[in-house]
């Protein structure tokens, strides 16, 4: 899977760049999102949509890290996030339900 698919602008592209590029982009995009509900709202808002990027985000920039770079370092600054992403988002799906009336 480390065998370069392609090149873009001298850049070997391999599978495990495109899982890290897409994790980036989704864990980045998270942002974009936030900005447009609270836009919506005119307050600040944090969407169900913020904690579901960041998480996804965040697993797959620690498979990138694991298995297509063994860098440590990545591992360890992307497996925090994924903590707090999935307890956040845990809190958020259970607080939804409590509060819905199921």
């Amino acid at each position: 899977m480390n065998e370069t698919l392609f090149l873009l602008l001298g850049i070997q592209v391999t599978f495990w760049k495109i899982v890290g590029y897409t994790g980036v982009l989704m864990f980045g995009s998270r942002w974009l999102v936030q900005m447009v509900a609270s836009r919506k709202a005119n307050r600040p808002v944090v969407p169900r949509l913020f904690w579901m990027l960041s998480l996804c985000g965040s697993i797959l920039c620690l498979l990138y890290f694991v298995f297509g770079k063994s860098d440590s370092v990545g591992v360890l600054a992307h497996l925090f996030p994924a903590a707090v992403s999935s307890y956040n988002l845990y809190l958020d799906i259970t607080h939804h339900r409590n509060h819905s009336g199921i």
